[in-house]
């Protein structure tokens, strides 16, 4: 094992989105075997710095579900893979036509702007996005839509996100990834781009190989990256489809699971 690829909320992250002690304890002992330990996330620099020290992360980490990696300590940018602004328009425009009322976001410039289109802020909570509310502002969706986004977000105030994806699959429109991470709305990235697509990159920039990876996760955006790692980790309390595509089931977030498995791994 040379590398840890972990997924943060529902699976590092316990019920208070916190960092138990035994749980940094067995990350600080991977690191003092050399062992890289590498946040995969749907959330941004912005959401990664609210636990960066109970972590103790402070080298790269892939943000907006493998769109782009960010080392945290210099703030340099590996690579950013962005969904082309007509691709976003011509997404838009195909949903509004089959459900009314629907609400849009774009995460931009590295993650650090965000960009919600009135009525967003509203129907938004701290937790979704690790952002105030507040902070969102409002703009037309035309401003929305107007350019590249390293992740695209839908929702809408009633219909939850697996039937916002489903109607989005049932489509048949290319040139996007589309999944869900368990937060309230579906996540859109450029096309090809997963978690798995994401560490691939970054693992080749590090020289390691797939076979010497593993990595946790526990929701649909994480399914990609625990088929690809040498050693893929779902959660106790994950959904089917991603229990399938780990070769191993842990504890829960609330049980320490990540821990559970780094500890063994250690010996």
């Amino acid at each position: 094992m040379r590398l840890i690829a972990t997924d943060l909320d529902g699976t590092l992250l316990d019920s208070s989105s916190a960092v138990t002690p035994r749980t940094r304890a067995a990350l600080d002992a991977a690191r003092h075997r050399g062992v890289h330990v590498v946040p995969v996330t749907a959330r941004q620099p912005i959401g990664l710095r609210a636990i960066a020290a109970d972590a103790a992360f402070e080298g790269w980490a892939l943000c907006s579900n493998g769109a782009y990696a960010v080392h945290l300590d210099d703030g340099r940018m590996l690579f950013a893979e962005e969904l082309p602004a007509d691709t976003i328009r011509t997404l838009a425009e195909a949903l509004r036509a089959s459900i009314p009322g629907l609400l849009f976001a774009s995460v931009r410039e590295g993650g650090e702007t965000f960009v919600a289109q009135h009525g967003y802020a509203e129907i938004a909570d701290l937790s979704d996005h690790k952002r105030d509310p507040a902070t969102m502002g409002g703009v037309p969706l035309d401003q929305v839509l107007a350019a590249p986004s390293l992740k695209f977000v839908i929702r809408h105030p009633e219909l939850a996100p697996a039937a916002l994806f489903d109607t989005l699959r049932s489509l048949g429109l290319t040139g996007f990834e589309a999944t869900l991470s368990g937060a309230p709305f579906v996540e859109v990235m450029a096309e090809g781009v997963t978690k798995a697509t994401g560490l691939a990159r970054l693992c080749a920039h590090l020289g390691i190989d797939r076979a010497e990876v593993v990595a946790f996760g526990d929701a649909l955006n994480d399914v990609e990256m625990l088929r690809w790692a040498g050693h893929g980790v779902a959660m106790a309390d994950a959904e089917p489809v991603v229990q399938d595509a780990a070769d191993e089931v842990t504890g829960s977030n609330d049980g320490d699971g990540v821990a559970q498995v780094i500890e063994r791994l250690l010996g």
